[in-house]
């Protein structure tokens, strides 16, 4: 039996006027209307929410957030998108958004406290659900504000024929859609991660409840990518002016900066796209905040608290986008914190100017170095279905309510270890983070992780970037780039820089069973040796952007 809780629509709340938003095919979409006090019957500017997580209940905070916008005379309109709790229709994942966030916003320009502008904030899907209305191209839609999300959001890896080197496939992938987008209630449950065929698990937690998951079936075992931008990229659309927020520890955060390269791309949105950096995670837990604010559940006193830091950045945004007051040059093109720091930079691009590439080379002895000079040395290690490298945090999404210690991870057998002399001084690095790896495997396919850490004095270390690919026709030598990410970040004097190499992340990703069998129903395993190169021209390097300081 599988264990889960259910989760229904929590009630309303006393401050929202409940409306239900008809969609062009008919189908009615549940929306709480917040109107303020003083005038509200009047028309003014509206926040559009759209989000698939209960515009009601505890875990979103909306009903404390339209309290927090109404206070400074917005409208806000917050809505369950289609299938889930108080609306209507299929809970099928991404492809309705871009059509309801179009007749939503037609919706709200024809109500009388509706001035015809609208805005829209949001986190994660919500934040997906605002790229989706900005695809339609509707001309009410004068801003938005995404977090910790991107265009890409919840889409399996593809591989086409022939594909060598691909991404290795996250186990949230194939779960988020039995679990909140099953149907119209959240269904909260994991499998039994001791077990690892996990296809079965979600047909067994399908039987118990006694339906399927559209979801789900689209995706697998046969999938069917349904266009989630029927009118095309939201980059080929009518521009809306973004503050583009990112989490430094974010899980999605390679979504967001994957978003940010395309928008280069784009001089219509580039010319008003602002990107705003912090030391978050996806949950919105802060790296130096106070510990009594690192808890699962918040009292509505500690959420009002919190809401300066996540809402006054768009609030600053939307009363130039929106409200029309002050000039876009206001608002930075870039605003960062240096994550170990308070400090919140500005810049006019990502990366900042001045940055320098700094190569450390691996060693055969578990050096980085800038000046390692050796012969080409293969390392070998042991993929182990049944032993596999555990994720260093339990929640993926929360890793700063935990900010684990990922030393320990570093004394397994099956995990190479590379560690830099310590700094002398402290060293600044801002700008993207890529490593060279030439590796192969006696098994099919080769899962490869690397985790950049940052070892203090005590020994403790901090995961401060991250990058993993996969290898198809693993027998045969690969030299692949693999990238960590974005880093903003003050390694401390006497700190050093640390990397591990693996063949696993588990549970966070889907581990290889050693076979080539599919991972997610599992079957047949065996253990592989791995091998990796350091030393030569083609040994393990990772290329760092230094602005300021000197690493050795």
């Amino acid at each position: 039996m599988t264990r889960y809780i259910r989760i229904p629509a929590a009630p309303e709340s006393e401050l929202a006027r409940p409306a239900r938003v008809r969609m062009r095919d008919g189908v009615l979409l549940a929306a709480d209307v917040y109107l303020p006090e003083d005038g509200g019957e009047r028309a003014g500017d509206t926040i559009l929410i759209r989000l698939p997580y209960d515009k009601s209940g505890a875990y979103t905070y909306i009903p404390l957030i339209a309290e927090y916008l109404m206070a400074r005379g917005y409208r806000v309109v917050a809505q369950d998108v289609r299938g889930k709790f108080r609306s209507e229709g299929e809970a099928l994942l991404f492809v309705n958004e871009v059509r309801d966030g179009e007749d939503t916003l037609d919706w709200i320009v024809q109500q009388p406290w509706s001035n015809g502008r609208i805005a829209m904030w949001g986190d994660s899907y919500y934040g997906y659900t605002q790229w989706a209305a900005a695809a339609s191209g509707h001309p009410a839609l004068k801003a938005i504000a995404p977090r910790v999300t991107g265009t890409r959001l919840g889409e399996p890896v593809r591989r086409t024929p022939g594909q060598r080197i691909s991404d290795v496939e996250w186990a949230i992938t194939y779960l988020y859609p039995v679990s909140h987008f099953h149907g119209n209630d959240t269904f909260m449950w994991e499998p039994d991660w001791a077990r690892r065929d996990f296809a079965s698990q979600v047909e067994e937690f399908l039987a118990e409840v006694g339906e399927r998951s559209i979801s789900y079936d689209q995706w697998y075992p046969r999938p069917v990518h349904l266009p989630r931008f029927p009118l095309g990229s939201p980059f080929a659309s009518r521009s809306v002016p973004v503050l583009h927020t990112i989490g430094w520890w974010d899980n999605c955060a390679p979504l967001s900066w994957a978003d940010v390269a395309d928008i280069a791309q784009h001089p219509a949105w580039a010319a008003h796209h602002h990107l705003r950096i912090e030391s978050v995670d996806h949950e919105g837990y802060e790296l130096l905040s106070d510990p009594a604010d690192r808890v699962v559940e918040r009292t509505d006193e500690q959420v009002r608290a919190l809401l300066p830091r996540t809402l006054d950045p768009a609030l600053e945004f939307f009363e130039v986008y929106l409200r029309g007051h002050g000039a876009p040059s206001d608002i930075p093109a870039v605003r960062w914190n240096l994550a170990g720091t308070n400090e919140e930079r500005t810049d006019a691009a990502w990366p900042p100017e001045g940055i320098r590439t700094v190569t450390l080379q691996a060693t055969a002895a578990g050096g980085l170095s800038t000046d390692a000079a050796e012969q080409p040395t293969e390392l070998t290690w042991t993929h182990d279905p049944a032993d596999l490298v555990p994720s260093s945090a339990a929640d993926a999404f929360s890793f700063l309510l935990e900010v684990p210690d990922e030393a320990p991870i570093g004394e397994r057998d099956d995990v190479r270890v590379f560690t830099s002399a310590p700094v002398a001084s402290d060293v600044d690095l801002a700008g993207p983070v890529t490593a060279t790896v030439a590796v192969r495997s006696d098994g099919p396919v080769l899962d490869l992780f690397l985790r950049l850490l940052d070892v203090a004095p005590d020994g403790t270390a901090l995961r401060i970037a991250r990058g993993q690919r996969q290898v198809a026709e693993a027998t045969t030598p690969a030299t692949i780039d693999v990238g960590l990410g974005q880093i903003g970040y003050r390694l401390r004097a006497g700190h050093r820089l640390r990397l591990h190499v693996s063949s696993s992340d588990y549970p966070e990703f889907i581990p290889q069973p050693g076979t080539g069998v599919d991972p997610w129903a599992w079957g047949p395993t065996a253990t592989n040796q791995q091998h990796l190169t350091v030393g030569g021209p083609d040994g393990l390097t990772i290329h760092l952007p230094v602005l300021d300081g000197e690493l050795s």
